[in-house]
């Protein structure tokens, strides 16, 4: 780890749901312009740790730090406003408008502007010139006039993540990205995250391996609700203690598949 401070720091936190210990003194770092990855099992705790993290539930004790700053008290609207966005599992846009309308709204809440009037037809040109290029840089630039109903369900993912950076987020949590998508569109995802801005931080939590690997420089997995191993993939895949306590299997080899190898 460097001595610059982390982007995200998440400091024994922990949350209790009665005796279940959901998520139970967790500690990881995330470096500024990383790309970081939590893994685990069904029941891990990956999910409430995002909520966590994202301000969607408060913690039973820790902390979150943000910069720097102790976020552990703001509500998730309050931490996105500093900076910390998320994407969700399941969409969140509006279905009716169109893939350009959604992403003119996270502008028009990121600048402060009405939804009626527009305003100066400077302003409105603006607003649409930035709204267009995010969308290419998602790949969504010819898609930019359909409603996102239409959309497949890979571009919807597409269109979320453009949503977001539309925000302007320094630390960018996508959750389950790759769910439900094809093999294709995974990959199509993977060049996408790869191609963000090197300023936004990623953490991101997911099942495909194939996309975490392909994606993380630093991996941080979850067992039973607590922190197992945090390290670079090489050090992941090497692992006795995730091949053994996390994973279950003999053999890490064939879970973490290094493609440019296969």
């Amino acid at each position: 780890m460097t001595s610059a401070t982390p982007a995200l720091r998440v400091e024994g936190l922990s949350r209790h749901f009665g005796s279940l210990k959901a998520v139970d003194e967790v500690s990881f770092e995330v470096a500024p312009g990383s790309r970081h990855a939590v893994i685990g099992p069904n029941g891990a705790g990956k999910s409430t740790l995002f909520a966590l993290v994202a301000g969607a539930l408060p913690a039973t004790s820790g902390s979150v730090w943000l910069h720097g700053d102790d976020v552990t008290l703001l509500t998730e609207h309050g931490r996105a406003r500093r900076g910390l966005v998320r994407t969700f599992q399941h969409s969140s846009l509006f279905l009716t408008a169109t893939a350009r309308e959604n992403v003119l709204l996270a502008l028009q809440r990121r600048h402060g502007v009405q939804a009626r009037p527009w305003g100066a037809v400077r302003r409105r040109r603006a607003l649409l010139e930035e709204a267009d290029a995010v969308l290419e840089r998602l790949f969504l630039h010819h898609r930019a006039g359909q409603a996102a109903g239409a959309l497949s369900h890979g571009e919807r993912r597409q269109l979320e993540v453009a949503v977001a950076l539309a925000t302007s987020p320094s630390v960018l949590l996508l959750d389950e990205p790759a769910a439900g998508m094809s093999p294709a569109d995974t990959q199509a995802f993977r060049e996408i995250v790869l191609g963000l801005p090197s300023k936004v931080t990623v953490l991101l939590v997911e099942h495909d391996l194939d996309l975490v690997f392909g994606v993380a420089d630093r991996v941080t997995v979850m067992q039973l609700g607590r922190h197992l191993l945090t390290g670079d993939p090489d050090e992941v895949r090497a692992s006795d203690a995730v091949q053994k306590a996390y994973l279950g299997a003999e053999d890490t080899s064939e879970l973490f598949v290094d493609e440019e190898g296969a």
